[in-house]
């Protein structure tokens, strides 16, 4: 039977089931997920947000390939105001370093988050500067490359502070606070995908 799971990733927490470190928290300790039922995608341990397991191979296949551009939508708070120029450049593409060798970013669609998101406090608390402002910054993507993220607002000189991913494609949030889980039958799973069967 295909199986279908939408968390709300916490910080801290590894996308996989097995444990790295006796001190590591990983989705076994969220839930007890069907035992093949695996993570679609990764969000790294320091991320927090939408995060989705299933056992169906062919969605798997089709939101992992870049082929269908799945549109990624992530809550990005940086150190920092970014300026018209880092946004155009965001939007452009910019090279990052992926696995020691230069990768192109896609284009992507960029901009201010206001007002800010609500969200739960994160624990622990991000760090603050007092000297330093911060804000928050909408990411859109279609790819999804090994820290993408972070490795973008690096680039254009706003490193991340926290990050959220809010929705793939119509499939968000919503009000589920971080450690929920919740199950989704497939024809509306597919809708919000924007996947037919």
């Amino acid at each position: 039977m295909l199986q279908y799971f939408v968390i709300y990733k916490p910080f801290g927490v590894l996308s996989q089931f097995t444990r790295e470190a006796p001190h590591h928290r990983t989705l076994a300790d969220l839930y007890n997920f069907p035992k093949d039922v695996y993570p679609v995608g990764r969000l790294d341990q320091d991320s927090e947000g939408l995060l989705l397991l299933t056992n169906d191979k062919r969605l798997n296949s089709k939101l992992l390939d870049p082929r269908w551009a799945h549109e990624r939508n992530y809550w990005v708070q940086v150190e920092g105001v970014p300026t018209e120029e880092a946004f155009t450049r965001l939007n452009n593409g910019v090279n990052i370093r992926i696995k020691k060798r230069d990768y192109r970013t896609r284009p992507a669609k960029s901009k201010m988050l206001v007002p800010f998101p609500t969200l739960p406090d994160r624990d622990p608390p991000i760090r603050v500067r007092k000297s330093v402002p911060d804000s928050w910054i909408e990411l859109r993507l279609t790819e999804g490359k090994n820290r993408q993220v972070r490795r973008m607002c690096a680039t254009v000189g706003f490193p991340v502070l926290r990050l959220v991913r809010a929705a793939i494609e119509d499939l968000t949030l919503g009000d589920m606070k971080p450690g929920d889980v919740r199950e989704w039958e497939a024809p509306a799973l597919l809708r919000a995908l924007k996947l037919r069967g």
